[in-house]
């Protein structure tokens, strides 16, 4: 595993990061943070290490795709001082929204924002736990763009490099940073 090289202790992250084979489905090799947002050492350490990152790039706004990078993201606006925007799976909005399909490494969905989520000309942080096909995170950042903002920067905490996620975001335009990188079969 590649461990961003200018990041202390995401080694030991990495490490929490459970491994489930055959879910959701065959052939899929889930990984879940869910222990590394357990831990309160190891969450705290995750949110501080973003913080850092990003806390002296004029963010208006963090949006966080459904559903851990709402946790995630959640937790770094607080930190940050800046609102946040969940990208919700199609349905679950309750005000007017606008929506965008993507495809994923096992099927189909569709996310939603709302329409006054975020202004036009607004800075903003778009965080997802991990990147795998790329779908999820550019049908958020498509969603940003239609409602006029600007993605400053993608963030995720595991790249999968055998998958072209992460090239075809880079390719729109978008900087992705992540914490770790490797191959989704490890």
């Amino acid at each position: 595993m590649l461990i961003h090289p200018d990041v202390m202790g995401v080694g030991a992250l990495a490490e929490k990061i459970r491994k489930i084979e055959n879910w959701p489905q065959k052939g899929i090799l889930f990984h879940d943070i869910t222990p590394v947002l357990q831990s309160a050492e190891y969450f705290r350490l995750l949110v501080d290490l973003l913080v850092y990152r990003y806390m002296g790039q004029k963010i208006n706004v963090v949006a966080g795709l459904d559903a851990r990078g709402f946790i995630i993201g959640a937790a770094l606006a607080y930190q940050l001082n800046v609102g946040f925007v969940p990208i919700r799976k199609k349905g679950k909005l309750p005000f007017d929204t606008v929506e965008q399909s993507y495809a994923l490494e096992y099927g189909e969905a569709t996310v939603e924002i709302h329409t006054d989520a975020i202004s036009s000309g607004s800075r903003v942080l778009l965080v997802d736990d991990l990147v795998a096909t790329g779908g999820t995170m550019l049908a958020g950042v498509e969603l940003i763009r239609k409602l006029g903002g600007e993605v400053v920067e993608a963030a995720a905490i595991l790249e999968f490099t055998d998958l072209p996620g992460g090239s075809k975001i880079r390719q729109s335009g978008v900087p992705l940073f992540s914490l770790c990188q490797n191959e989704g079969c490890m």
